[in-house]
């Protein structure tokens, strides 16, 4: 087969060693649903020419604000915006937040060329002040356009899109920041295993999800990378949440049994990702990214809004280059062991359940809002000191000195709106666990169990008939922290498996279903656990049992310290 005609940024020997020139030439559809299976299945991946055909059609029919800088501003402004600085050193943009530029498979001239295309953009866009994800895009691009012009243009044109229902790079820190609690909220609830071993290595679980971006866009060989962006192109930000927690799952099945050192579980990771090669192949790190069943874009979407508010509330917004990375991310280690005192658990464990928890609320601080010890054994007291806060943590222990409790994501208000009538609510991100004598947590049944969601395609996985997807605008922000998994978004055959807690002045219930995780009396005084449907639980202790002593904990939105 005859080498192709590479671009004069390419170095031919490193592009035929990474990816070999053998390929089908032509397209053999235009409809968007057999294109996305194209893209998933690599059809164009291994010919240079015809990617760089597919990339030009995908790109262009992006839709974008009608005034996007196009190859002939680049032609205009690259002399003066270059001419400024020695050809040798040009230097990058503030807002990539000095990420190196990945080579991948450019020579020298194409490595100056991705500076001098991010300059350009910078003057383009001033309104991009963080966007480390740029660079790695630049070169990808690079790679497959006939000049610099064209680069830029392409770049331009994903930069610009203006539909809503689309997203391919963040462009600000708040964006960038809450993507990286948005993974971590995905990872809590797909990746458990691995989660449950991040928790243990690493003392601040976010510092290293905030690292997902960087495992895509700077660590994953060419190769890889550029098979992640053929999808990423068709179906959106999605892919890049399934391919990171895809790895993610990878490198807990590669250090499973392994001792680990847990001051280095950063560099670990991406270390891992480096060398992924030895591990797994595109195809299947792309078959395991597809076969984790994510939620829909839409309460994707709404979870995002939400981290969003949160960090807005704690004056998260801006990047600030004065405080590194760790002290940046400090602020998530909430549960300070010279003001915590409980009497039920220890810091430790508390700080177990924080990692449990989604990462808008991880931003706070415990607050203990009520206690057996200090305000009695009544629900109505209860009731009292926990309405108003939305989420709490209910702890209980028993007699017998087992320990268990629940996430629960709603107001204890909400019981007021069925007329004093024993009512469930709640959203799926309430769960149930136990501490002792044994650590274990459920969450709601749909998450593990997808299919359970008669109307799948609007909650689960979307069903897509054009390139122009149909989602929730950012229009209407919710009110709350706590608009994400709502049932009714799931069209569930039963309640049975919503039914996540309710309270009247003779009890509270958390879960339910053909049982009830924990149903405690009026006097707080006796309860009980079996299995239900809601969480798919086993008893969280005796399945009859005495309470001993009672904490409900809310979360306090502390401010930075700086």
């Amino acid at each position: 087969m005859d080498t192709p005609e590479y671009n004069r940024f390419v170095d031919p020997e490193k592009m035929e060693a990474m990816i070999p020139d053998e390929g089908p030439k032509e397209m053999i559809s235009t409809d968007f649903q057999e294109i996305k299976q194209l893209a998933r299945q690599g059809y164009w991946a291994r010919n240079y020419t015809l990617r760089g055909k597919v990339y030009q059609k995908l790109i262009e029919d992006i839709p974008c604000r009608t005034v996007t800088p196009d190859a002939c501003v680049y032609s205009d402004i690259v002399g003066k915006i270059v001419g400024k600085h020695s050809s040798s050193n040009l230097p990058l943009p503030e807002f990539v937040d000095n990420s190196l530029v990945p080579n991948y498979c450019l020579n020298p001239q194409g490595e100056e060329a991705v500076r001098k295309i991010l300059l350009c953009i910078a003057n383009q866009f001033p309104d991009i002040s963080f966007c480390p994800t740029l660079p790695a895009i630049v070169a990808l691009l690079l790679h497959y356009s006939i000049d610099e012009a064209e680069c830029f243009e392409k770049t331009c044109h994903i930069l610009a899109c203006n539909d809503p229902s689309k997203r391919f790079i963040d462009q600000s820190f708040l964006a960038f920041e809450s993507s990286c609690m948005t993974f971590g909220d995905l990872a809590n609830k797909y990746c458990q295993a691995a989660h449950r071993m991040v928790v243990e290595l690493s003392e601040d679980v976010l510092q290293v999800y905030c690292d997902w971006h960087r495992w895509l866009f700077a660590d994953l060989p060419f190769s890889y990378f550029a098979r992640v962006f053929d999808v990423f192109l068709v179906e959106g930000y999605k892919v890049l949440y399934r391919v990171a927690l895809a790895i993610l799952k990878f490198y807990c099945k590669a250090k499973a049994g392994q001792p680990l050192d847990s001051d280095n579980v950063k560099q670990d990771i991406r270390v891992f990702i480096r060398d992924i090669e030895k591990a797994v192949s595109p195809e299947k790190l792309l078959d395991k990214s597809f076969a984790i069943r994510l939620f829909s874009r839409k309460e994707i979407q709404l979870l995002q809004m939400a981290n969003e508010t949160a960090l807005k509330q704690k004056g998260i917004t801006v990047y600030n280059k004065s405080v590194s990375s760790s002290q940046r991310h400090f602020v998530h280690l909430a549960v300070h062991a010279e003001n915590f005192q409980s009497e039920i658990v220890t810091v430790k464990e508390m700080r177990d359940i924080w990692s449990w928890l989604p990462e808008r609320f991880a931003l706070c601080q415990p607050l203990l809002i009520f206690s057996t010890m200090q305000h009695g054994y009544s629900l109505t007291r209860l009731y009292y000191h926990c309405d108003g806060h939305e989420p709490t943590l209910l702890l209980l222990k028993t007699t017998t000195k087992e320990v268990c409790g629940a996430y629960l994501s709603t107001d204890w208000r909400d019981r007021n709106k069925f007329g004093g009538k024993l009512s469930f609510f709640g959203t799926g991100e309430c769960f149930v666990f136990r501490l002792k004598p044994k650590v274990q947590r459920y969450v709601w049944v749909v998450i593990k169990h997808p299919e359970l969601a008669k109307n799948q395609n609007s909650a689960l996985e979307p069903t897509t008939s054009s390139l122009q997807l149909s989602h929730p605008t950012s229009t209407d922000p919710p009110k709350r922290l706590s608009p994400f998994l709502a049932a009714r978004h799931f069209g569930l055959p039963s309640k049975a498996e919503s039914l996540f807690m309710a309270g009247s002045n003779e009890c509270i219930i958390i879960g339910g279903g053909g049982g009830q995780a924990l149903y405690i009396d009026a006097d707080l005084n006796r309860g009980h656990t079996g299995h239900c449907e809601t969480f798919n639980n086993e008893p969280l202790c005796s399945e009859n049992f005495l309470i001993s002593s009672l904490e409900v904990w809310g979360f306090w939105n502390a401010d930075i310290q700086e």
